[in-house]
C-alpha cells in the first residue's frame, strides 16, 4: 500500500539553499468598461446603467441631493429614510416587501447631511417590479401615523445610543472644529429633535426634498443598457417636479491650526481626529496626492501604522483617508489609543507627517503604494455591488465612467518626484484636529506637546 507524502507550506517555501525566493508581482490587469448607457431624463433625472457580470441580479444606487439649512432638518430626513419604503397609496409595507421578495429583492433608504440614497438589488428578470416598487414610494409614499410613531420611536432610541459612543462624538467635534454650523455638520440628529418631529412635517418634507433633477440614479448588473434606461423612463417618468434636489452648500476650507482637547471624563481611551484640506478627485494633481497619502497612513504598509501600531504598539489601527463631497476633498487621520500614550502617539503622527514632507517616498515606496493603488480599484469594482457603489459616487464627483481606466493609467504615470512634491500637502501645519478624552488624565502631556487647545 503506497502512503501519499505531504509536503506542509513552509518546507514548500525552502530549498537547500534557503527560502525559496518570491516570484516578483505581475502587471495589474487593464480595466475595461462595461456598456453603458448615460443619459438625463425628461424630468432631470440622471440615469446610468451598465452591463457588468455574469450574475443574473440587478443592483440599484439613487443618489437624491438632500441638504437643508433649517437645524431640524437633520431630524425629519432621519424619520422620512426610516419611513419611505413603509408604504404607499398603493401598497402597503407588507405588500411592498412581499412585491420585492417575489423577485429576489430588497430595497433600504438612508440620509446623511448631503444625500437621501437608495439602495438595493433584485433578480435582473425583476428589474420592473424593483423599479415599480421604487417609483410607488417616490411618488405615493404615505407616511402613516402608525408608522411614523414606531420608527420615530425606534430611531430616537438608535440615536441615544450612537450618540454615546466615542466614535460618534469625535466625528461630531471634529465636524464642529472644521466647518463650525454648516448643513455638513448635522450628521447625528439629536434624540429630542427627533421625538419632536410629527407625521405632518414629513409628509411635508418629500414633495419639497424628494426630487429627480438633480438625482441620479445607477443600474448595474445583468441588463441591457438601453433598454433599460427606456424601462426607467417608462416606469419613472410620473416622478416630476419643476424644482430641483437641494445641493449642499460649499464646505468652507479646512485651515491648518491647533488641535482642541474634548474632555469626555473618565474616558479610559481618546480619539485622535486630524483633518486637512485636499483635492477632489478631477484635480490633475490628486493621483500623486493618493500615493503620497497611502505611503503615510492609507493602508496597512504605510509609516504610521509601522510607527504607533507595529513598532509602539500605541494603538490597533491607524488610518489616513480621503472623504469627498462634490468639488472638494479632505484629509482625515484618525487613531484610538489609551489615555497614557495619547499624547505620544498624536506626538508620532505629526512627526510622520513632517517626515513624509522633508524625507519624500522612496522608489519601492512609491511603487507599493501604486499597486495597491491600482489593484484596489479594480478589486472595488469587480462586483454588480462594488461597481453600481462607484459609478454613482463617481457621477456625483462630475466624473464618468471613463475615469475607471483613466485613473489606473494616471496612477502608472506618476513620479516619485510628484509624489515628493504632494507630500507637502500633509506638513504638519496643514491639519486641524480634535483629541476626545480624559482630560483630567491628557491635559499636562498635551500641554507640553503644545498646538493643542485644553478646555
Amino acid at each position: 500500500m503506497t502512503r501519499a507524502t505531504h509536503r506542509s507550506a513552509e518546507e514548500i517555501g525552502r530549498t537547500e539553499l534557503g527560502p525559496r525566493p518570491l516570484p516578483p508581482l505581475g502587471e495589474p490587469r487593464t480595466g475595461r468598461l462595461p456598456a453603458t448607457a448615460d443619459t438625463v431624463l425628461s424630468n432631470g433625472l440622471r440615469v446610468i446603467a451598465a452591463r457588468h457580470g455574469v450574475v443574473p441580479m440587478v443592483e440599484l444606487r439613487l443618489r437624491i441631493p438632500f441638504a437643508g439649512e433649517n437645524p431640524k432638518h437633520a431630524a425629519r430626513a432621519e424619520v422620512l429614510a426610516e419611513t419611505l419604503l413603509t408604504g404607499t397609496e398603493r401598497r402597503s409595507r407588507v405588500q411592498m416587501d412581499t412585491d420585492l421578495a417575489a423577485v429576489g429583492g430588497d430595497l433600504n433608504a438612508v440620509v446623511d447631511p448631503e444625500r437621501l440614497s437608495v439602495y438595493g438589488n433584485a433578480l435582473a428578470t425583476g428589474l420592473d417590479t424593483l423599479l415599480d416598487v421604487l417609483a410607488d414610494a417616490l411618488t405615493g409614499a404615505a407616511y402613516l401615523d402608525e408608522e411614523i410613531t414606531g420608527e420615530r420611536g425606534r430611531l430616537v432610541e438608535r440615536i441615544a445610543v450612537a450618540r454615546s459612543q466615542p466614535r460618534v462624538i469625535a466625528r461630531e467635534e471634529l465636524q464642529r472644529h472644521r466647518y463650525g454650523d454648516h448643513p455638513f455638520v448635522r450628521e447625528v440628529p439629536e434624540a429630542e429633535d427627533v421625538a419632536a418631529v410629527t407625521a405632518e412635517e414629513v409628509r411635508a418634507l418629500h414633495p419639497e426634498s424628494v426630487l429627480p433633477r438633480g438625482s441620479v440614479l445607477v443600474l448595474v448588473g445583468d441588463i441591457d443598457p438601453e433598454q433599460t434606461v427606456a424601462t426607467v423612463e417608462r416606469i419613472l417618468g410620473g416622478w416630476q417636479s419643476e424644482h430641483s434636489a437641494r445641493a449642499l452648500p460649499s464646505l468652507p476650507v479646512v485651515r491648518g491650526g491647533d488641535v482642541k482637547l474634548v474632555h469626555r471624563p473618565g474616558a479610559v481611551q481618546s480619539q485622535l481626529r486630524l483633518s486637512a484640506q485636499a483635492l477632489p478627485r478631477t484635480d490633475p494633481q490628486y493621483p500623486a496626492l493618493q500615493i503620497a497619502n497611502l505611503t503615510f497612513g492609507g493602508y496597512f504598509s504605510s509609516r504610521l501604522v509601522e510607527n504607533i501600531r507595529e513598532d509602539k504598539g500605541y494603538t490597533y489601527g491607524a488610518h489616513s483617508s480621503f472623504e469627498f463631497t462634490p468639488g472638494n476633498g479632505t484629509l482625515l487621520v484618525d487613531a484610538d489609543t489609551a489615555s497614557e500614550v495619547t499624547a505620544a502617539a498624536l506626538l508620532e503622527t505629526r512627526y510622520e507627517l513632517a517626515r513624509l514632507a522633508l524625507v519624500p517616498p522612496t522608489q519601492s515606496e512609491v511603487e507599493s503604494a501604486r499597486q495597491y493603488a491600482i489593484g484596489g480599484l479594480l478589486t472595488s469594482t469587480a462586483s454588480q455591488s462594488g461597481m453600481a457603489s462607484t459609478l454613482v459616487a463617481l457621477a456625483v464627483a462630475g466624473l464618468t465612467q471613463e475615469w475607471l481606466v483613466e485613473h489606473p493609467e494616471r496612477l502608472r504615470e506618476v513620479t516619485v518626484e510628484q509624489v515628493a512634491e504632494a507630500a507637502k500637502r500633509l506638513a504638519p501645519t496643514s491639519f486641524t484636529g480634535v483629541v476626545v478624552g480624559d482630560a483630567d488624565l491628557l491635559a499636562d502631556q498635551l500641554r507640553l506637546l503644545g498646538g493643542v487647545v485644553l478646555p
